[in-house]
């Protein structure tokens, strides 16, 4: 069983949600991203995603694209990014990982030597946001070879005529957009929520997670009572953000700001 089946598997006999964080390896700089990784589990976060710096985040708002921009400025590459990893897997080979990027930097990096080099790195899963399942034969058999798990987007806009073509090409567990636009911009509604993941579930008994503008612990309870996990992002972002010195370098308080957020979430999620 893979990472990721197991947590939520373990999940499910708890009678509990997933909170899934992320955050842009190398934002601000590659020390202070190891120690916000290394603290995720401890503070509560059950899966982890780790953003791969890219130029061009198309589904991403303003927040990641200058998280992007600072961790591209402090050296991050999809190397090191890997390198990040197995330095967390010498503590941790419970926890899962996920990368969730873009493809550009994997057809770079040469997609069956990426799939290789991730697996053993640790990782667990990927989210290729412009990759859909009718442009995947390139990734997904090299994928598959090394046990990565293809995790898939689902939006409000996802129709029943596409919806099961996509989530027969997922695995691990279904990502759903909750709303039709890009990260941090604005939240779903509670009643919209409601209505979409009976939808999901009737075609994948994958588990469920709410993505894209799930801010606060009550937020994340709510999506975590609704479907089996809540995806927190740009809202840890912001808060790293705001912890930066004038000159965008972490701060001694840094780490403990972002870690003291996600454990809210998680005893918010826990409580529901």
């Amino acid at each position: 069983m893979s990472r990721i089946a197991e947590r939520f598997a373990r999940l499910k006999r708890e009678g509990r949600g997933a909170l899934v964080t992320y955050l842009q390896a190398y934002d601000p700089d590659p020390k202070t991203s190891l120690a916000l990784l290394r603290g995720l589990p401890g503070a509560g976060a059950d899966v982890i995603e780790i953003g791969v710096p890219f130029t061009d985040p198309m589904a991403d708002g303003p927040s990641i694209q200058r998280a992007a921009i600072r961790a591209l400025k402090a050296g991050a590459t999809l190397s090191r990014v890997l390198a990040m990893v197995r330095d967390f897997r010498k503590e941790d080979g419970a926890t899962p990982i996920v990368l969730m990027g873009y493809y550009n930097p994997i057809l770079a990096y040469g997609i069956e030597r990426f799939c290789n080099d991730a697996a053993c790195s640790g990782v667990d899963g990927l989210i290729i946001v412009d990759v859909p399942p009718e442009e995947a034969d390139e990734v997904e058999p090299h994928a598959k070879a090394q046990g990565l798990d293809l995790i898939r987007l689902v939006a409000p806009t996802t129709d029943e005529a596409r919806l099961p073509r996509v989530l027969g090409a997922t695995s691990g567990f279904v990502y759903y957009v909750s709303i039709a636009g890009i990260t941090g911009t604005r939240s779903a509604s509670s009643a919209s929520l409601e209505a979409a993941i009976p939808r999901i579930r009737r075609h994948t008994g994958l588990p469920v997670c709410i993505g894209f503008g799930i801010r606060t612990p009550q937020q994340a309870a709510e999506a975590a009572r609704l479907a089996d996990g809540a995806v927190v992002g740009t809202a840890l972002v912001d808060t790293l953000a705001a912890s930066l010195d004038e000159e965008g370098r972490a701060r001694p308080e840094t780490v403990r700001q972002v870690l003291d957020q996600v454990r809210g979430l998680a005893e918010a999620i826990r409580a529901g």
